[in-house]
C-alpha cells in the first residue's frame, strides 16, 4: 500500500486538467466545496456525495475511560465526532484495488 496522501493542491490540479478552469479558479473552486461540506457539517447535517459515501456528525455521551497504563479510571467529557460511511460502491472500488 502507497503511503501517497491527496491534497487540496492535487485536487485543485485535477479540476484544472480536467475541468480546463484556471489555476486559481480551479483552487477556488475545491476550497468552496470543501467549506460547503464543513459547513453544513458544523452544523449538523450530514453530507452524501453519490458513489463515495456519507459524512456524519455523531453526539457521544460523557463514558468513564481508563488509563491502559496505569488502569485509572478517567471521565471522558461528552463530545461530537465525525463519521464516514462509504458507499457500497466506494467499498466495492477499494476491494478491488487490493487484488493486484
Amino acid at each position: 500500500m502507497s503511503e501517497s496522501t491527496l491534497t487540496r493542491m492535487d485536487l485543485s490540479e485535477a479540476v484544472f486538467r480536467e475541468v480546463g478552469l484556471s489555476r486559481n479558479e480551479s483552487a477556488q473552486l475545491v476550497e468552496n466545496v470543501l467549506a460547503h461540506v464543513s459547513d453544513a457539517l458544523v452544523k449538523g447535517e450530514s453530507v452524501k456525495i453519490s458513489s463515495f459515501g456519507t459524512f456524519k456528525v455523531r453526539d457521544k455521551a460523557a463514558r468513564v475511560g481508563r488509563n491502559p497504563k496505569t488502569g485509572e479510571e478517567v471521565p471522558i467529557s461528552p463530545r461530537r465526532v465525525l463519521t464516514f460511511r462509504p458507499s457500497h460502491l466506494m467499498k466495492d472500488r477499494v476491494a478491488a484495488g487490493n487484488k493486484g
